[in-house]
């Protein structure tokens, strides 16, 4: 995609770049946090199946697409589920951290909005694995999905009752949704390039990826985009008081020109 931008209108990036060191290690803590909040979550397998249960038919009640329809195109050639694998194993974190560090260094207003808001999903997400343990549609035999990345590689999980690197009862919300879907929408907004809505391709294919693999319910995605709309609003809220608080003082300015223009005329 054309990363290439034009130049950032006057005052769009007044904010000064944050210390690097303190950002890198920020940054650092925020994913520590992460990994041990995933692993306070484990422990709850009976209660994680129960809930696979009821996010399954709450699905078919509602009429959303079966998950079933996607992995069947996934697995029409071992290329193309083999790729998909690839894509949940390797685009996730790097894509996410490429997308912060062209932000710190070309837009760093943008930059810390950014990083508040995925800290702010991410916490989000935390809490809700610990309230609502999930286990992904590829553990039930009931959903007739297979585990594309057991059986046809590379796989990042291994076998759930001895893996103590992940908690794979984690499925919602699906952060490697919430965070593509932040990528996309900070790069639309802070670049001027007329193809930056191809940015949204990003989440797309990690959604059809995510849900394709058997990695994720649809449930999981839609709630992973709620809460990065709520965490969005939330943050904005400054940004957008400042820009209001700016267009008064401008209006309030011109009207006492205007005043002061009317009154010389009169003398």
């Amino acid at each position: 995609m054309n990363a290439r931008t034009e130049p950032a209108p006057a005052g769009s990036d007044a904010i000064a770049r944050p210390p690097l060191v303190r950002e890198l290690l920020l940054v650092a803590g925020l994913f520590l946090v992460y990994k041990v909040g995933r692993q306070l979550a484990t422990g709850h397998t009976g209660e994680a199946f129960r809930n696979a249960h009821r996010v399954w038919d709450f699905e078919r009640a509602v009429h959303l697409p079966g998950e079933g329809a996607v992995q069947s195109l996934l697995l029409h050639g071992d290329g193309l589920v083999h790729l998909a694998n690839t894509y949940y194993a390797a685009v996730h974190f790097p894509a996410t951290a490429a997308f912060l560090i062209w932000l710190y260094l070309r837009r760093p207003a943008h930059y810390v909005r950014a990083r508040r808001v995925l800290a702010a999903v991410t916490a989000a997400a935390l809490a809700l694995h610990l309230l609502f343990p999930l286990a992904p549609p590829r553990m039930r035999a009931a959903t007739g999905l297979v585990d594309t990345a057991r059986m046809y590689g590379p796989s990042v999980y291994g076998d759930p009752a001895t893996d103590s690197l992940s908690n794979q009862f984690a499925a919602m919300p699906s952060l490697h949704f919430g965070w593509a879907l932040m990528v996309a929408v900070g790069l639309i907004v802070a670049t001027r390039s007329r193809w930056r809505w191809l940015w949204l391709a990003h989440p797309l294919l990690t959604l059809l990826v995510i849900v394709g693999t058997a990695n994720h319910y649809w449930l999981d995605a839609i709630v992973a985009a709620a809460l990065l709309g709520l965490a969005l609003a939330v943050f904005d809220v400054p940004h957008r008081t400042a820009a209001t608080a700016g267009r008064a003082h401008g209006s309030l300015v011109s009207a006492q020109r205007d005043e002061q223009a009317l009154v010389g005329a009169g003398r």
